[in-house]
């Protein structure tokens, strides 16, 4: 595992980022010397009054704590005495672990028999210290104070009283003890989730209960809800928030209507996947007078529905995202909800959300307008048939007459295209383009990746794999939809010139590591590629470039996956430092509060303060933030981990064929090698490679055969055969198919 590195410092609105492990970084330096606000302030290149009261106001809660000590007035040194941190643990797949903590610039080492009986993402004390070399600090877990995961999944073992569930997970280092009275009638190599309800302080193994027989390995089902569960994300509603859903009042009143703005007259449609059910974003059009254009993003007032403190919201919240797995939507919302009456299906009215725009030619925003609408929506169109439109169709400087395209069957004939959508849908194009352009100006990262889709049988079984691109229809959605994120964050945010201290729902995201861009640029010189990191302007500019150049070629996929590794994982949050993938100041999410939780916020919180009210305290909203960003990852995670099983389920069947493919990595174990025709990704292990004996070279990224000296380096071209598809594990094994 690499260890983290402390960044440099900046800072972005009023929030001094990573102050508290900056001032530990400084005093740790020489723990015999003091420091007064001001020195550190000098140390940090922090010259405003607003960063040193931050400094100050730091300085006394880490006193408070004792983690430092003021031996004089004014004056702080590191407590030597404290020698316990919190923190969390990050277990490896090998059964070691580093422990992160603020108290520590870098994560610290643990060795699997000082663990503790911590489990991976645990909060623990730990006892921190110098190991026998006396160069690196090492930790012993002393105390377990939170446990992160309580459930887990995994196959059950079954003797005659007794049994064993073996967790899928690998960094779960321990097996589960379960007693015959707690199997819940599960049978030996059943698929299950367990509950851990004890640790005995002399045993090896924790005790546990088997909640849930999920079914027998390898079946599909069950294997979806393996995942989903490892992941903690449910799979079905409770009874009673289904039943409270149904009992919503669903009627769109006339006196509600008379509370909103009525926009039902005006042309408005929705662009999503061919399969979608549910709509939470349309766009509405208006040619104006005076030659400029009214531009409506409406997205579904979930928030009118889903009042605070109920079964439903509680679910809401719980959740926190919907999930999309290969074959599946898990939605945030019941079904009445997500695909009924918040969803913007074609010709019914809707009670919506919205961002209004007076745009000119030049797509600059002239004025805009937020608040709660009503909306009809007269057209619904799935990206290829608006993509058809694009490709196919011609737009005059009068935006009307028009030339309809030379071949229209893509487009569903049960909604009749009519020129005025038609001509809207090119405008808005042609503004998006412009959007864009001015955003990759302004120094955004442009990541189109292709994403690996599937064609599923009846019973979902992948059948083909095909590749998914991001196309004009795409990308004139995402821009509008950035733009009401964008307005909406600056219109709470930033007023007359400076930053609020309003309380608001941020999506953030920092700027690259140092430390990991230059792992980057190391990396993707074997490939003949350079990035310059000289100012914040250059990288974002040499990132574009290397993501053009890749894009299309055999390596692109394993670059751009290490392009966005060297990034920072976009979060929630109230404490806005601007979002620096799309280089935005100031960026929120509004736009699907079907599927995720921090838009209904926004929505709430915007509504709140059109109605003039005042700034609520951010310290609930801010844990609901950490809550959703957690529970995003988590989402995510299982997302890519119903890809794999698919990959891996597609390649079982195809075991007798060779495949090209380029080697994504090497390690001292083996090569990984993706496929280039399915982008699956598999081992080939040193040990199954006859030709030699190979070792890892690290500075080359490569094995070299010791007699032949024949070298197998990242970015290689090579031709493997599956040899093992692993469903349980989702995991390919190759055999290198070697040239004479």
């Amino acid at each position: 595992m690499t260890k983290k590195k402390s960044k440099i410092y900046k800072k972005k609105g009023n929030v001094v980022k990573d102050l508290t492990k900056n001032i530990f970084r400084i005093l740790n330096e020489d723990s015999s010397k003091s420091y007064n606000h001001k020195q550190m302030a000098a140390k940090l290149k922090i010259s405003d009054t607003d960063g040193k009261n931050q400094i100050i106001q730091k300085l006394v809660e880490l006193t408070g704590t004792k983690k430092i000590k003021e031996i004089e007035r004014g004056k702080f040194q590191i407590n030597a005495d404290r020698k316990y941190s919190i923190g969390t643990l990050d277990i490896t797949s090998n059964g070691n672990g580093y422990f992160i903590t603020e108290d520590y610039d870098d994560d610290i080492f643990i060795p699997n028999n000082s663990l503790g009986k911590g489990l991976h993402q645990d909060t623990v004390k730990a006892y921190v210290y110098k190991n026998r070399s006396g160069k690196k600090m090492e930790a012993d877990v002393v105390e377990v104070l939170e446990r992160a995961k309580t459930e887990f999944v995994g196959v059950l073992q079954k003797n005659k009283n007794f049994g064993f569930v073996i967790p899928d997970n690998n960094k779960m280092y321990a097996d589960i003890f379960i007693s015959e009275n707690n199997m819940q009638g599960a049978e030996h190599g059943d698929k299950v989730q367990a509950k851990i309800i004890d640790w005995p302080q002399n045993s090896k193994n924790p005790f546990g209960k088997i909640i849930t027989v999920l079914g027998k390995p390898g079946e599909h089902n069950t294997e979806m809800h393996s995942i989903l569960l490892e992941y903690d994300l449910p799979y079905e509603f409770e009874s009673e928030v289904e039943k409270e859903a149904e009992n919503l009042s669903i009627e769109i009143t006339k006196e509600e209507i008379s509370k909103r703005r009525d926009m039902r007259k005006d042309l408005t449609f929705t662009i999503d996947p061919k399969d979608a059910k549910d709509f939470d974003d349309a766009l509405s059009f208006k040619k104006l007078e005076n030659g400029n254009f009214e531009i409506g993003i409406h997205i579904a007032d979930v928030s009118h529905y889903l009042e605070p403190k109920t079964i439903l919201d509680d679910e809401a919240y719980k959740r926190a995202t919907s999930v999309y797995l290969v074959d599946r939507v898990v939605p945030m919302l019941p079904e009445m909800l997500s695909n009924g009456v918040c969803s913007l299906r074609p010709n019914e009215e809707k009670l919506t959300f919205s961002a209004v725009f007076e745009i000119n030619q030049k797509a600059q925003i002239i004025s805009q307008w937020f608040g709660r609408t009503v909306t009809y929506s007269d057209q619904r169109f799935a990206y290829e048939e608006a993509q058809s439109i694009i490709e196919n169709c011609k737009l005059s400087d009068s935006i009307s007459p028009y030339t309809m395209p030379a071949d229209t069957s893509i487009i569903d004939k049960e909604y009749q295209v009519t020129p005025e959508i038609v001509a809207a849908t090119l405008k808005l194009n042609e503004l998006s383009k412009i959007l864009r352009k001015k955003r990759m100006k302004d120094g955004a990262i442009s990541f189109d990746r292709v994403e690996v889709k599937f064609d599923l049988d009846k019973e979902a079984n992948p059948v083909g794999v095909f590749f998914k691109e991001s196309k004009d229809a795409n990308k004139l959605i995402e821009e509008f939809m950035l733009l009401a994120n964008r307005k909406v964050a600056e219109f709470i945010g930033f007023s007359k010139g400076k930053a609020t201290n309003k309380t608001f729902i941020y999506r953030v995201h920092d700027e690259p590591d140092v430390e990991k861009l230059a792992s980057l640029q190391n990396m993707v010189s074997k490939f003949g590629y350079k990035i310059n990191t000289d100012t914040k302007e250059a990288t974002s500019d040499s990132l574009n470039q290397l993501l053009s150049d890749v894009h299309g070629k055999p390596e692109s996929n394993m670059i751009e996956t290490l392009t966005i590794r060297t990034m920072s994982k976009a979060v929630y949050t109230t404490q806005n430092i601007g979002h620096y993938g799309l280089s935005f100041d100031y960026y929120s999410h509004f736009t699907s509060p079907i599927r995720r939780y921090p838009d209904i916020m926004t929505h709430r919180l915007l509504q709140h303060y059109l109605e003039g009210g005042d700034t609520p305290k951010a310290l609930s909203y801010e844990e609901k933030c950490k809550h959703s960003s957690k529970r995003e990852e988590l989402a995510s995670k299982a997302e890519r981990s119903s890809i794999k099983y698919m990959q891996v389920k597609y390649m079982q069947d195809h075991k007798d064929e060779v495949f090209e493919g380029v080697i994504t990595g090497v390690t001292e174990w083996g090569i990984y090698v993706e496929i280039a025709t399915n982008k699956c990704e598999g081992m080939v292990r040193i040990k199954d490679i006859k030709s030699d004996f190979y070792m890892f070279d690290e500075k080359q990224y490569a094995i070299v055969g010791k007699s032949t000296k024949r070298m197998y380096q990242l970015g290689d071209d090579v031709k493997i055969q599956v040899k093992k598809a692993d469903l349980e594990r989702k995991h390919l094994d190759f055999n290198l198919i070697e040239e004479e």
